[in-house]
């Protein structure tokens, strides 16, 4: 099958449909699968709205040396394997290419370049806040303006670089980036960097700034956390509980890492044995050319990696009101407490790789669902293959 991917460049200013999904990245593109299969036309009816210029997602921004192999946990779409990629390629090509096979392969109905401005009900805020009625949604974007009776958002963290406040971050002299901006290790040789972070980007960026003749220095809020637990379906429903936890109660989500720790690969265990993965502890400042950690020690830094993760892109539904007292949005699976024409998939627990195809499979369900039955609070009841 042709895929559909358009423009919204000969398109009318305003189109109505019955669903519309935020983002093209994994738990987009399968949400939007399970939508076809369950007979939505389209771009008539369903139409995904994505803010790349290509297929691939986040992973069309990730820099060129995080290689297939090294990457976390690259899962299959529904219904399309992923095969066996050369270990070797970058990350961010062979999603691009699958993501676009994908898109193809089941012509599903993408417009690219589109970026969502903000989501609000389509009564001219009639609405009070944090009280949903049943009628649809209006979504503006770059690219004119859809109307849609649900939205399943789909637009992760990437665009949300989380950069933390330090004392005299505003007045050190070297370079500073996060690893949003990352792109070569090399452009650090012979400098010496901090690296801030206790996640798998900090890592890879440790061990490949060493490879680089880089002198590094680790810094972490707590002990780094080791497992030699393999990630395994039962491991990803545990960790699924956990973050939702926080997510069922209205607090910001947990990032995966602090419940999962890091897999003690041999590599990583090579790293610790050479004492580059080894933490110093928390930063405590910067100054102009150095960092003062925790324990009172000082070192002469050049530049600072800042690989703090990321927060849930969300910004442009604001107009919904959906925050709770706790500062998060208070989720039930998909489902989103204050308003039921919206769904949330790749936040909190489906944020991860191993969470957002079941995710998207659940939002397609319970779309279908809402569609039926646009009463406030419905149950989700039907299936999908």
């Amino acid at each position: 099958m042709r895929g559909t991917e358009r423009t919204g460049a000969a398109e009318p200013l305003v189109r109505r449909v019955r669903v519309v999904v935020i983002g093209a990245g994994q738990a987009g593109l399968s949400s939007a699968y399970y939508l076809a299969r369950r007979g939505l036309a389209p771009h008539r009816e369903v139409v995904v709205l994505d803010a790349n210029p290509a297929p691939g997602g986040a992973w069309l921004h990730r820099w060129p040396s995080l290689t297939f192999d090294a990457a976390h946990a690259l899962h299959s779409l529904p219904g399309l394997p992923l095969g066996t990629p050369d270990p070797k390629e970058p990350a961010s090509a062979v999603v691009n290419r699958y993501y676009g096979a994908y898109e193809r392969e089941f012509a599903l109905p993408v417009v690219r370049p589109v970026s969502v401005l903000r989501v609000e009900p389509d009564d001219g805020g009639a609405e009070a806040p944090g009280r949903s009625g049943t009628g649809p949604l209006r979504i503006t974007t770059t690219g004119g303006t859809w109307i849609a009776d649900v939205v399943v958002n789909a637009t992760g963290t990437w665009d949300r670089p989380y950069w933390p406040w330090y004392r005299g971050r505003d007045v050190f002299a070297g370079r500073q980036l996060h690893t949003h901006d990352f792109r070569s290790a090399a452009e650090f040789a012979g400098q010496r960097v901090l690296v801030v972070g206790g996640g798998t980007s900090a890592v890879q960026f440790l061990l490949q700034l060493a490879d680089a003749r880089a002198a590094t220095v680790w810094s972490t809020r707590r002990p780094a956390t080791f497992t030699r637990r393999a990630f395994d379906p039962e491991w990803g429903r545990e960790v699924e509980a956990e973050v939702s936890g926080r997510t069922s109660a209205g607090l910001p989500p947990a990032s995966v890492v602090s419940v999962t720790g890091l897999p003690l690969t041999p590599q990583y265990q090579a790293g610790i044995d050479a004492g580059i993965l080894v933490s110093r502890g928390p930063l405590a400042e910067l100054r102009e050319h150095s960092a003062v950690l925790a324990d009172g020690s000082e070192e002469p830094v050049d530049a600072v990696l800042w690989a703090t993760g990321f927060r849930a892109a969300l910004d442009h539904l604001a107009p919904l009101h959906l925050r709770e007292p706790g500062g998060g949005i208070r989720t039930d699976g998909v489902h989103v407490a204050k308003d039921p024409r919206l769904l949330l998939v790749g936040y909190g627990a489906s944020a991860s790789t191993l969470g957002a195809s079941r995710a998207g499979r659940a939002a397609a369900l319970a779309a279908m669902d809402r569609l039926r039955d646009p009463a406030p609070g419905a149950e989700a009841t039907g299936t999908l293959a």
